[in-house]
């Protein structure tokens, strides 16, 4: 028996996955189950068996992306679901990473390459953050919030899920107007517009890609508020004055470990004696480990998904008060989800801005993240920081009569 049969026939027991490939009779894996996706998979060479026992976790993507895998009359989230769907995080098995030479070799790659210099963060963020602005105006929402949405209700659409993040968000921040606010990696500048427009404060928003830059700062001019809501080009670790407010919504996944440190140092420096942070980030479940060999090398090069435990070992000598905790389980996997079905209806517009490669690329990343999120290890986590004890009220009902009241009231500054 061939080692891809011993491969799939440990990952697919419920569902179904019928293999084609050359030189081989067909045969099926698993046993139907309406729960689960019935996929066919066909391999377009001989290699590409070898190439996927070898290294799942990139090759796989790989071969999908340049058309040696083939999921006949389905799409890569249905293969990526079936897998995934069958070794929950939870159930402990890790059937997929079972080749331990290549789980160890990218260990010691994906260490060395966590050490995240400020040279080496800007090219990191160009390659993801500076692809054509065109792309993510397909795929999300009409404010680009390009980070976990709230979903008060699975079923809620992306706009009103990303707009309850921003809510639920400022309302942990509990800003007060005339208030000063560092928005860390605020993309296209739409929480730092929101901060504004909801809660009189004046914000600046800092960030690594010039693309996102671009559109940040004219969103702001269109608006008539550039003199309250201003962005930077800059580095964090490069931002002097303080603050009596700090944000930073999923760009904690780009520090690296050694980094963390000087972050939760920076982050106090800048605040003032009374002030507050919320920090909002992918992270994994159980302890540290690494990010896989494909989304290192494809789309977020340097970039890794904390554990809780590394989050609150790097604050804890800041002496920063660690006032709440929220983690986030699936909100994630639906935003993901929405973001495929947009990228999947937009394929004819994507193929012809790049290709049809880079369109599976992406695809496959969604994909995987959406299922990361629902069946493997991956959560959001909300951490609130105080340089104070006294500064927040001591029970967190604020935070739910200040969310409902941004999510009811009018803004308090008209655009």
């Amino acid at each position: 028996m061939a080692l891809i049969d011993v491969f799939l026939r440990r990952a697919v027991k419920r569902g179904t996955l019928t293999l084609l490939r050359p030189n081989a009779a067909t045969v099926t894996f698993g046993t139907p189950d309406a729960a689960f996706p019935d996929v066919t998979l066909r391999f377009a060479d001989t290699g590409v068996a070898g190439a996927i026992v070898r290294n799942p976790s990139l090759s796989a993507g790989e071969l999908y992306m340049n058309g040696r895998m083939i999921v006949e009359g389905g799409e890569a989230m249905d293969l990526v679901r079936l897998l995934t769907a069958n070794d929950p995080w939870e159930g402990g098995t890790d059937n997929l990473s079972s080749s331990l030479g290549w789980r160890m070799l990218g260990a010691v790659r994906h260490r060395l390459g966590r050490i995240n210099m400020e040279r080496r963060s800007h090219r990191n963020v160009a390659h993801h953050y500076d692809l054509s602005d065109r792309l993510y105006s397909l795929f999300l929402d009409e404010d680009r919030q390009y980070s976990c949405a709230y979903f008060r209700s699975p079923d809620d659409t992306l706009e009103e899920a990303q707009s309850a993040k921003k809510a639920h968000i400022a309302a942990k921040l509990a800003i007060r107007p005339g208030m000063r606010v560092l928005d860390i990696g605020c993309g296209w500048g739409g929480m730092a517009l929101y901060l504004h427009r909801h809660t009189g404060a004046e914000v600046l928003g800092i960030t690594l890609s010039q693309e996102q830059l671009k559109v940040a700062r004219a969103r702001a001019e269109a608006a008539g508020v550039a003199d309250k809501v201003r962005f930077e080009l800059i580095d964090y670790r490069k931002v002097e004055g303080t603050f009596d407010r700090i944000v930073s919504v999923g760009m904690f996944e780009h520090v690296g470990p050694p980094q963390y440190r000087t972050f939760f140092r920076q982050c106090r420096k800048l605040l003032t004696p009374d002030g507050v942070m919320l920090l909002h980030t992918i992270g994994r479940l159980g302890g540290p480990g690494v990010t896989d060999d494909y989304t290192a090398k494809y789309i977020f090069p340097g970039g890794y998904n904390p554990a809780l435990s590394e989050i609150v070992r790097a604050s804890e000598p800041t002496r920063l008060f660690l006032t709440d905790v929220e983690v986030l389980r699936l909100h994630y996997a639906y935003t993901l989800r929405e973001w495929y079905r947009r990228t999947v209806a937009a394929k004819e517009q994507i193929v012809a801005l790049y290709d049809e490669r880079f369109y599976r690329m992406w695809t496959w990343y969604l994909a995987g993240a959406a299922c990361a999120f629902e069946n493997g290890s991956l959560c959001n986590y909300q951490l609130q920081y105080s340089r104070s004890r006294t500064a927040l009220p001591i029970v967190r009902d604020y935070m739910t009569a200040d969310e409902a009241r941004l999510m009811g009231a009018p803004p308090v500054i008209s655009t």
